[in-house]
């Protein structure tokens, strides 16, 4: 055995990262406003060297996730953190699926003057939710009936795992009018927000967060880089 002396020394559990973009040769499909049929576990890259910083740090464990350009991204990878493996190896076999999703400014993408797909406004992002969902659940009937019309479709097949709780959202948000409106929509469309990150303005509303059953993950450090944080408290 390697013996260590502690004298004077902190020792901490390992560091598990909900929401980090490290080890991954891609990260945003950005061309429609859902794609929950690409998967961040198809570009995991075990060669990024944020991954052997990260082991120095103390994180063991990390989401990756899709970036936030849609209301509805791509699915996670669930990695454990080593240093010369191959990517297969890193990916957890038997976690929990998750999926990410985004509201606010990167979604309606207001910094772009080419935004060339719906939605434009925070109005459309509600809709992309209310008729993924509506597809989603017309999808799921579709398949119990079977027959030669039903064609599989993996980004209709995310959106079901959703509703029969065999995915979680974890959701890149800001604003409270928005976290609100997401809530909202998961009660009437009959699925549940498991995490707000980033979740700035969760203060505003963490009694209906509790009441919905969602949870929050926020910044350590380095958060207030952009106007739609101007009302945001970190804690």
């Amino acid at each position: 055995a390697i013996e260590f002396d502690g004298t004077g020394k902190h020792l901490t559990a390992g560091i598990v990262d909900e929401h980090s973009h490290i080890a991954a040769s891609a990260i945003n499909e950005g061309a429609q406003n859902s794609s929950a049929e690409v998967t961040i576990e198809d570009v995991v890259d075990p060669n990024d060297i944020n991954i052997y910083r990260n082991i120095s740090g103390g994180t063991t464990s990390a989401q990756i996730l899709h970036g936030s350009a849609n209301p509805i991204g791509g699915r996670s990878a669930i990695i454990k953190l080593k240093w010369g493996e191959n990517a297969a190896d890193m990916i957890y076999d038997n976690s929990p699926k998750f999926i990410k999703f985004a509201l606010g400014e990167n979604v309606k993408r207001s910094s772009s003057p080419y935004n060339n797909r719906f939605p434009d406004s925070r109005m459309g992002v509600e809709q992309v939710y209310v008729y993924a969902f509506t597809r989603a659940k017309a999808y799921e009937e579709e398949k119990k009936i079977g027959g030669a019309s039903f064609r599989k479709d993996l980004d209709m097949a995310a959106l079901v795992e959703i509703l029969n709780k065999e995915r979680f959202i974890t959701c890149h948000s800001y604003v409270q009018s928005e976290i609100n409106m997401l809530m909202k929509v998961a009660d009437m469309m009959g699925f549940r927000v498991n995490t707000f990150t980033h979740i700035l303005e969760g203060y505003k509303l963490a009694d209906k967060m509790k009441a919905h059953g969602a949870g929050g993950s926020t910044f350590s450090d380095w958060w207030g880089y952009k106007f739609e944080v101007i009302d945001a408290i970190p804690y």
